[in-house]
């Protein structure tokens, strides 16, 4: 028998050593690179540690154009392990320090902190310097640090070498121990049995069996049994085969004698297969016959099936019409809740107008009066003492409305135009939603609802100010019509805090509250306790959207018949605390 070229026991090791060797280097190269990832995210904090230690003494250099100082300090801060390059700007970024490694920048001021990852290995922390004066802030400059892949290399390294160095020990291990497993528990019994096999003696089978010594039962032993179970069977089909040719013999007699039966036989059988052809040409007359009419039906079934199709598209249509309808009817909701800002705002604006011109009319009757006297040369002492005592009450009557209309104007002003926004922007949630309160006063000014609102003044947070304002005018507006229904002493309560980065705002009213089922379909679209009255059921659907998509955020609902309604609203805080 020719040698085999490649053996059963090589190729299996080397295919198991492969897929090893592969995961090994994966997951060393993959443990690598985590290491290298989270060396880099403490050079980055400590990068940005570095600011509170030296961004006060380098703000007040530059505020006071101290030029030598803020060189000293860029210097000073290039000496630190992991600072390779130091650039100092002036506000309108100008360099005024560049050392050691760094990267050429644009123009433009630095506004906020940033980590940019630049070619070649290497990233920077850049970040504005701010100067405090007065109680005003004002941007005198900017820093950048730069540090490379060599500071992280350098704290990486050791840890390195070891993984590499524990994936060599522990790949050279294992294919010492395949290798002898394979070798003593494979490659010498097979060679045993091949060879054993290749003495096999046609003429004496039953000295061509297997004796090969095998300690354990496996696939070898079967292999070995099995063999010798042939070699068995081959010699009790030589025996059998001895006696058949015998039997061969006398049968061939016996055929000859049964041939000449046999044609007898044919002749008559030939008779009855002519009749049963004739019965198989009227069973296959019948099957013609059915196959038209399953055809037919299989035409009837097309048509109908294209009948459904043409349905499904119709009624596939129709969704998307009512979709549609459905997100015209939001946004006609959106903007009633703007008309009805905008009718009470102006009825409250029009009352300091109407004061201030009946001022103004009055100031320019008596300043008429004033002239005619100083034309006619009458003018008195008393009637100059007169004019100046009443045009100075005329005056601050005037200017008090008119900063009482333009306070509300402002107020109504920005809540408007978030309303009809979705563009984000850092605001002082304290200062916005007393805002929108003070713009929705016209809403209750004729009963003596209360709101309190409890928020920290220093809450900064980035988010489209529509949807807040949105959400809080829904809110108190659905109190205003269904809570205090019944009652015209209702408080509302709005306390808003921060936990590990969440806003949550809890809103609750001591109105009537709403029932189980009722609170079960409180966000459904569509659903109102007043379909009679005019309402639309789509406020609270419109707040579940702007929390849930505009907000990212989660909204949830509790009461109970006679004990108010409360909301609590959990959105992620993307803006600072001042």
């Amino acid at each position: 028998m020719a040698a085999v070229k490649t053996g059963l026991s090589r190729k299996l090791l080397t295919r198991v050593l492969s897929v090893y060797f592969i995961l090994t280097l994966i997951v060393t190269v993959g443990q690598i690179f985590t290491e290298y990832l989270s060396t880099k995210d403490h050079v980055e904090d400590e990068l940005q540690t570095l600011k509170n230690t030296f961004s006060t003494s380098l703000t007040r250099a530059l505020w006071e154009l101290n030029t030598e100082q803020a060189n000293s300090i860029a210097e000073g801060l290039l000496e630190l392990p992991i600072v390779e390059g130091v650039q100092v700007r002036d506000e309108n970024g100008n360099q005024i320090a560049d050392y050691g490694l760094s990267i050429q920048r644009p123009r433009s001021p630095i506004e906020e902190e940033l980590i940019e990852d630049h070619p070649s290995g290497i990233f920077s922390y850049s970040f504005p310097l701010i100067f405090k004066f007065s109680g005003r802030e004002s941007t005198v400059g900017d820093v950048t640090l730069y540090s490379s892949f060599d500071t992280i290399f350098g704290r990486i390294e050791i840890g390195i070498f070891f993984l590499i160095g524990n994936a060599l020990i522990k790949t050279t291990f294992l294919v010492f121990l395949f290798m002898t497993a394979f070798r003593t528990m494979l490659s010498e019994p097979l060679a045993e049995i091949i060879h054993q096999m290749e003495g096999f003696d046609p003429l004496h089978p039953n000295e061509s069996k297997l004796s090969v010594k095998i300690n354990d039962d496996n696939e070898l032993l079967q292999l070995k049994e099995s063999y010798n179970n042939v070699i068995d069977d081959l010699i009790v089909s030589n025996n059998k085969l001895t006696n058949a040719q015998d039997q061969l013999s006398h049968a061939n007699k016996k055929l000859d004698d049964q041939n000449l039966i046999l044609e007898q036989e044919v002749a008559k059988k030939t008779s009855s297969l002519s009749q049963i052809m004739l019965s198989l040409e009227q069973q296959k007359d019948e099957l013609i016959a059915n196959q038209r009419e399953l055809r037919q039906e299989n035409e009837n079934r097309q048509y109908i099936e294209d009948e459904l199709r043409k349905r499904n598209a119709e009624l596939a249509n129709s969704m998307g019409n009512l979709q549609l309808a459905k997100d015209q009817l939001v946004e006609s909701e959106r903007m009633a809740s703007l008309g009805g800002l905008v009718a009470g705002i102006t009825h409250d604006v029009n009352t300091p107008l109407g004061v201030g011109v009946t001022a103004a009319s009055f100031l320019q009757e008596r300043l008429g009066n004033l002239k005619t006297s100083f034309e006619e040369k009458s003018l008195t002492t008393k009637n100059m003492e007169n004019f100046i005592n009443e045009a100075e009450q005329t005056a601050n009557l005037l200017l008090t409305n008119l900063n009482r209309a333009s306070e509300l104007i402002a107020s109504f002003k920005q809540v408007a135009v978030d309303q009809t926004s979705e563009t984000e922007r850092e605001i002082n949630l304290n200062d916005y939603i007393r805002d929108i309160i003070k713009s929705l006063k016209p809403s209750f000014k004729h009963s003596n609802h209360e709101i309190v609102v409890n928020c920290p003044e220093d809450l900064y947070i980035r988010c489209a100010p529509g949807a807040i304002a949105q959400i809080v005018t829904n809110m108190i507006v659905n109190s205003l019509v269904h809570g205090f229904e019944d009652t015209n002493d209702g408080k509302i309560t709005l306390d808003v805090s921060t936990d590990n980065n969440t806003i949550e705002m809890r809103y609750r009213d001591n109105g009537k509250g709403l029932s189980n089922d009722d609170l079960d379909k409180l966000f459904d679209a569509f659903f109102t306790t007043k379909r009679g009255e005019g309402g639309s059921g789509l406020g609270t659907h419109i707040m579940y959207n702007l929390v849930t998509q505009s907000l990212s955020g989660h909204i949830e609902a509790q009461s109970k018949p006679g004990d108010g309604l409360q909301y609590t609203i959990r959105f992620p805080m993307k803006g600072k605390q001042a």
